[in-house]
């Protein structure tokens, strides 16, 4: 009998996870019982992957409620594909507490299973917790393939995928002799890691040779902490999320407490003076949910608006041609929410405002002129540009005078996020996520709107904001201020931290620590496997993301055509989405994606056994490799 045909997906954490759910959803209606081999290339536990693996602190927390985090489709999703409903993590856990679902092994741990016991829906879940939701996630895709589709787990990291456009592709893996033959690829690899650019380069540099530590980006759960000395200040650059796993590691992570608001240090800990460009957190979570009325979104960024720009014959520009409209989407979100749930604060007829409102162009006098009109105090207005930069402007005389509007700052925003009677603010971030479904089908769009979408949309949990605020009395943690810069004293053998906020003061340390991701652009990206797919001739956008078509993933080369054998989801990639997952009923744009691509797959696994006079296959298992 002729060979099977075989599909190799190279990421098996969650979005390969949610691919594979997908292949299995769309299966009976485009590929049959003919047989298939599922190949799952990842050197971590299929499901969780890397970020999610069992193997790390029970500390690190999720950023989202656990009702707020699924894996499966609903009728929100833009998608051909039917859809497969399935449990929230919360609807999961309460499965798991009632004996209605078998979890994976890794969930029997003592603390592990604690957790799933105590835990509810607006609870912040560790990420082993999600881990053991996203196996449980990933064998029940495994088992709803088709009995003709055998899987093959290969624990292990893909080097470089060959192969004609018209023929198989060879995937070469570490530690294994012969490649893995496939007529199809996948790529979804997740985050990945990067070599340190020129600045991070020098400054490595500069602390070896004067005996210090510099810890360039990375992903925080896996860096090597204990150089970090008890006592001793640490400049911290960045106050997003890598600054809170940070945070939580050199402090609960050393034996502190915390005790009726207040922390109690172990004395392991060193003191973190932390700036970053704005100079505050991110937002912390929303914490409160929907009531009333939901604006209909999208409204001035929906299908249409996103064709007529993609049709245009000139070049994009995201600030000049797109931004416009997300601003106005989010507006509409959030003057909607102020006219049905806070009407005391406008003083328009609502149905008169909407209607200017939709006629007056993004950006406009006019737009601005009727706004002022119909909400008369400026704080009730939304002013992005005022929200993206706090602290433009403010200058502090000294770092603790600093300190206590730091906090001042901080403690609003705690305030303002847990009290609905600024619902508005949900309601912006239902824009944003509305937005974000949109902009994914413009293809790189640069880091602006990303960095923005996660300081507003995606900060931290407000318990986090609070530790934080409990570090910061206790002296553990310093705040720098905006416009964070950082120099290195050849001189002195020191770094030296500095800020717009408190004009000519100075932090000296003799550590330094980048509290980012790494950005793994193709001439610095650690994966041996994206580097040879761009010395191949795929091709990447200005800022170094893969390029692939927006509407299946497939992989393009440097004229724009696209592979018939390779594809790409992920944040590697001019198509990314806000997250691998999603809360439930918001569209999820990557399952959108994982929909296409799987039906794409699918389709031309289906013409190769067919085009071989194939007969229907049977085998059905699970190998690993």
């Amino acid at each position: 009998m002729s060979r099977r045909p075989s599909l190799a997906v190279i990421g098996a954490g969650p979005r390969g996870t949610g691919l594979v759910e997908r292949i299995a959803a769309n299966a009976a209606g485009l590929y049959g019982h003919r047989p298939l081999d599922l190949h799952l290339v990842d050197p971590y536990p299929p499901g969780a992957g890397r970020i999610w693996r069992h193997d790390q602190s029970p500390l690190l927390w999720m950023n989202s409620m656990a009702e707020d985090v699924t894996m499966f489709t609903d009728d929100t999703v833009r998608q051909e594909g039917p859809v497969r409903p399935g449990p929230a993590l919360d609807a999961w856990a309460a499965d798991v507490r009632e004996g209605r679902t078998e979890p994976p092994g890794d969930a029997a741990e003592p603390g592990l299973r604690a957790e799933i016991e105590a835990l509810r829906g607006q609870d912040f879940p560790s990420r082993r917790l999600q881990g053991a939701y996203l196996r449980w996630v990933y064998e029940q895709s495994v088992a709803a393939l088709p009995p003709s589709v055998t899987v093959h787990e290969h624990r292990g990291r893909a080097l470089r995928v060959t192969g004609p456009p018209d023929g198989r592709q060879h995937v070469r893996l570490e530690g294994r002799a012969e490649p893995l033959v496939a007529d199809l690829v996948v790529l979804t690899i997740g985050h990945l890691d990067a070599e340190p650019d020129a600045e991070q380069r020098k400054l490595s540099a500069f602390a070896d040779r004067h005996g210090l530590v510099h810890l360039p980006p990375d992903f925080t759960a896996d860096s090597d902490l204990s150089a970090l000395r008890a006592g001793e200040p640490v400049i911290v650059r960045g106050l997003g999320l890598a600054f809170i796993d940070l945070m939580v590691l050199l402090t609960e992570g050393r034996g502190g407490r915390y005790e009726n608001g207040a922390y109690v240090p172990s004395g392991r800990e060193p003191v973190l003076y932390v700036g970053s460009r704005r100079g505050v957190p991110y937002h912390s979570k929303i914490g409160y949910g929907w009531q009333g009325e939901r604006p209909a979104l999208p409204r001035f960024l929906g299908p249409d608006r996103t064709e007529e720009l993609l049709s245009r014959t000139e070049p994009l520009d995201f600030r000049r041609d797109i931004w416009p409209h997300v601003d106005k989407e989010l507006g509409y979100a959030h003057y909607h929410r102020l006219f049905t749930a806070h009407p005391e604060r406008t003083t328009a007829d609502r149905t008169a405002f909407e209607e200017k409102y939709a006629a007056a162009e993004p950006g406009s006098d006019d737009l601005r002129a009727l706004i002022a009109a119909a909400v008369p105090d400026p704080a009730d207005r939304l002013d992005i540009g005022a929200l993206d930069h706090p602290l433009d402007g403010v200058r502090h005389s000294s770092y603790d005078a600093l300190q206590e509007a730091t906090r001042h700052y901080i403690a609003a925003d705690l305030d303002r996020r847990h009290d609905p009677g600024h619902s508005e603010d949900l309601a912006v971030f239902l824009g944003l996520l509305s937005a974000y479904g949109q902009l994914t089908r413009f293809g790189d769009i640069g880091s602006w709107w990303h960095g923005l979408f996660s300081y507003l949309a995606s900060g931290p949990p407000g318990p986090r904001l609070r530790q934080l605020l409990a570090l910061s009395r206790a002296g553990v943690v310093r705040f720098l201020g905006a416009g964070t810069t950082v120099e290195a004293d050849e001189r002195h053998g020191v770094f030296r931290a500095g800020s717009a906020t408190v004009p000519g003061e100075r932090v000296e340390a003799r550590a330094l620590v980048e509290a980012r991701l790494p950005d793994p652009s193709p001439e610095r990206t650690r994966s041996t496997l994206l580097r040879a797919l761009h010395e191949d001739g795929a091709a990447a956008t200005a800022t170094g993301l893969l390029a692939v078509d927006p509407g299946d993933g497939r992989i393009l080369d440097r004229e724009g055509l696209p592979h018939p054998r390779r594809f790409a989801l992920g944040p590697h990639t001019a198509a990314r989405a806000g997250g691998a997952f999603t809360r439930p009923r918001t569209g999820g744009p990557a399952f959108r994606q994982n929909d296409a691509t799987a039906r794409a797959a699918l389709t031309f696994l289906r013409g190769l056994t067919d085009s071989d006079g194939r007969a229907d296959g049977r085998s059905h298992g699970r190998a690993d490799g």
